[in-house]
């Protein structure tokens, strides 16, 4: 098939790239000229492994082009998905600006056997009135579906090449059956192609989304719980999860979830509900519990320190806001640099791929450290943010030679509180029992 992708962000590039994988002509569109520039020249402006390799593989085969002209790219394509952004606003809700020009664009190109595809994150009607909208400019029905994307950053190309489903939501059986065929290389393996209204397609994603921060919230809690009883979250996460009601996924403990996906997708379905009416308390509660997650690590600190961490060398392994990506995007790691700073401590930081946007956003307010271990230099403490698998199985003699105090604060519970007690560490991770 010939393929139009509106925006080379995250979901578009990723999606873009997989189709052109798959045998079909990809054409990525963007109004950011410099971004276009970089993809041309094969400088990819994400990090996500496997896709650099990926799309200089599909571009040397002419399957893959950018371009920043919709008057060339657009007309007769058979699908144009639409993958820009949709910001949160203040109240939560999502900016549908981007997406609201696109189609305002697309109309002038469009040709009638096309389908217009949106793979954004949109809050439940939006492509109904994209349906109404293109229909106004257009002076005819222009078919529509919702495609929403379940991908993981760092296992993107992973979760698209082996879908748990593909979910499409449509006004007409003939979209569902085109696009089934374009998803047909990835099913292969009997995973499910459900095709539905296009409301239920939108509220499938927000649902799905707000589920999975419904459970990290959950043990979140738990886990402070944990603490005060003097049980032991790890216990508590196997007891329940063999549960087959409950399960494991999403049951790690930790300092709260971010990305540009979970503290969104929960706000902005606040947010339709808030315009229906409806008190969602559950979701509030969610976001909430994960908010004040992000300053568990300090509050941990600000304890051992006896309420003083001015002076003090904070050593902090790991930025983005989970690993295998460089995003930073509501980042627990960036609320607790910001909490040390306030609080007068010196910050010592590596990430294996996001020091450069954390510089972008902090600037030279703390130390960058290209090795992990060259954070510990002097430090006081060390705090673990981001599970990198670097971080697992680190030399703990080194580590205690490096540090001027042999102090860890384990956001993501990478080690045994025994072990760490034996080898001579105070060791403090979320909801583990000494």
């Amino acid at each position: 098939m010939k393929i139009a992708m509106i925006g080379t962000g995250y979901v578009g590039l990723v999606t873009g790239t997989c189709f052109a994988e798959s045998g079909n002509n990809v054409v990525c569109v963007d109004i950011d000229e410099g971004k276009i520039q970089r993809l041309q020249g094969g400088d990819v402006p994400i990090y996500e492994p496997g896709l650099k390799e990926m799309i200089e593989r599909n571009s040397k085969a002419g399957r893959l082009t950018f371009t920043t002209d919709y008057s060339t790219s657009v007309p007769g394509v058979d699908c144009v998905f639409i993958a820009v952004g949709t910001p949160q606003r203040d109240d939560g809700s999502a900016n549908l600006g981007g997406l609201w020009a696109v189609v305002e664009t697309l109309s002038k190109h469009l040709t009638e056997q096309t389908i217009v595809v949106t793979k954004s994150t949109v809050p439940v009607g939006t492509n109904r009135r994209v349906w109404e909208k293109l229909k106004e400019l257009t002076g005819r029905d222009v078919r529509v579906a919702s495609n929403p994307e379940f991908l993981k950053e760092g296992a993107a190309i992973e979760d698209f090449t082996k879908p748990d489903r593909v979910v499409v939501g449509v006004n007409s059986p003939d979209v569902a059956d085109t696009i089934e065929q374009l998803y047909r290389p990835f099913l292969r393996t009997e995973r499910p192609f459900l095709s539905m209204g296009l409301e239920s397609a939108e509220m499938t994603k927000y649902v799905a989304n707000c589920m999975l921060a419904t459970k990290i919230s959950f043990i979140n809690e738990m886990a402070n719980l944990c603490d005060l009883v003097n049980a032991d979250v790890n216990d508590v996460r196997r007891g329940i999860g063999h549960d087959e009601r409950i399960g494991f996924s999403f049951l790690f403990p930790g300092v709260g979830y971010g990305g540009s996906c979970f503290p969104k997708d929960v706000r902005a379905l606040i947010s339709v509900a808030d315009d229906k009416g409806m008190q969602t308390q559950l979701l509030q509660s969610v976001d909430d519990v994960n908010e004040a997650q992000k300053t568990v690590l300090f509050e941990k600190m600000n304890r051992h320190f006896q309420g003083d961490v001015s002076g003090l060398t904070i050593a902090i392994w790991g930025l983005s806001f989970k690993p295998r990506t460089d995003d930073i995007r509501e980042a627990p790691a960036l609320v607790l640099i910001r909490q040390l700073l306030e609080a007068g401590a010196n910050v010592r930081a590596h990430d294996p791929v996001a020091i450069e946007n954390v510089r972008q956003e902090l600037g030279d307010s703390i130390t960058y450290c290209d090795h992990h271990y060259d954070a510990l230099e002097g430090a006081d403490a060390l705090a673990i943010a981001t599970e990198w698998n670097q971080f697992r199985n680190p030399d703990f003699d080194y580590i205690m030679h490096k540090m001027k105090q042999p102090v860890i604060f384990d956001g993501r519970n990478l080690f045994e509180p025994e072990t760490m007690k034996k080898l001579g560490f105070h060791y403090s991770g979320i909801g583990l029992s000494v």
